[in-house]
């Protein structure tokens, strides 16, 4: 890890660490291809029991941030220090616990939030953990119950015809900004669909393409028409476009 990025953890850790009901902080891992990431942010989640110091008080515990910014709800924090730029999110551990326990319950939470948040508890770095309870959370996601992935893969599928849908009404009526909303949807959960049948939780956008090509089971002919869309200089009309993610869509349909 880049001894500048080291060393801002460390202070981030130890400063986060010392407030009162926090129980577990996390770092992305691409914190360590820093110096070939033109899109690089540290970014750290913090699990937390109960209510966390308020935005000026946060703001003043990390010295002289550039920039800060609080989202509503305290719940991410946005900055620079040392013109290091800085994503703190807080997340609070009775929420994470419903939908980690029982699943099936929130499946309509989750068919809109998606399972990146999953993704990271699952395979972000730890670097302070004052229980157990990140183990144990990660042991729950490595056993996510089977209904769930097949819940969560219907509730994708079902999503991505919708955008399907929205395609072809932009299509005849020659909205090209709808058109484009809604070919973007429909790729994002034509991939989650994707994801949910190989039993994988989704990485973030920037991600999803090359973790794509990971997966053990892809539908016939998937590929063929996914990169035809994502060629965005593609001289193809906007009908041979439509048609191609009715294509997609059939082969997303078809995979268990």
């Amino acid at each position: 890890m880049n001894q500048k990025i080291e060393q801002l953890t460390e202070f981030l850790k130890n400063t986060i660490s010392g407030w009162q009901n926090v129980e577990c902080m996390t770092v992305v891992p691409r914190t360590e291809t820093f110096t070939d990431d033109p899109y690089f942010a540290l970014v750290i989640d913090v699990y937390h029991r109960g209510k966390i110091p308020s935005a000026r008080a946060r703001r003043d515990a990390f010295g002289d941030p550039g920039a800060f910014e609080s989202a509503a709800g305290r719940s991410k924090d946005r900055f620079f220090l040392e013109q290091i730029p800085i994503r703190i999110e807080y997340k609070n551990i009775h929420t994470i616990n419903k939908l980690v326990t029982n699943p099936m319950k929130y499946i309509n939470i989750l068919k809109n939030s998606g399972t990146y948040p999953f993704y990271r508890l699952q395979h972000n770095t730890v670097i302070y953990a004052s229980t157990p309870w990140i183990s144990g959370t990660q042991q729950h996601l490595a056993n996510f119950p089977s209904r769930a992935w097949v819940a969560l893969k219907d509730s994708f599928s079902a999503k991505m015809e919708h955008y399907l849908s929205d395609m072809g009404v932009a299509l005849f009526s020659d909205d090209r900004y709808f058109l484009l909303v809604s070919e973007a949807g429909f790729m994002r959960y034509a991939a989650a669909s994707v994801f949910m049948a190989n039993r994988r939780f989704e990485p973030s956008h920037r991600y999803i393409d090359e973790h794509l090509h990971d997966l053990e089971k892809v539908p016939a002919g998937f590929f063929e028409a996914w990169n035809f869309l994502l060629e965005r200089n593609s001289q193809a009309s906007p009908q041979k476009r439509f048609e191609t993610a009715r294509f997609l869509a059939h082969a997303v349909y078809s995979q268990a």
